[in-house]
């Protein structure tokens, strides 16, 4: 099984969001990156798992470049 593409960033108002661009909705935070990737991955199982469950397309992993802010 291939990976989604998991992005994590920083929040001034929520710390660390991660998201999972692929799977429209499917994002988590937490008040390190470690803890909002966990959570993230939690998200995606469920996502994964009610998607299944009500036969909706579970669109293929993609590979998406990063994209960094220059200060």
């Amino acid at each position: 099984m291939k990976h989604y593409h998991i992005h994590i960033f920083y929040s001034e108002d929520d710390g660390y969001i991660a998201d999972i661009p692929n799977l429209k909705y499917c994002s988590a935070f937490g008040s390190t990156e470690e803890e909002a990737l966990r959570e993230v991955l939690q998200a995606k199982e469920a996502w994964l798992d009610a998607a299944k469950k009500e036969g909706k397309l579970i669109p293929k992993p993609k590979y998406r470049l990063a994209i960094y802010q220059m200060d």
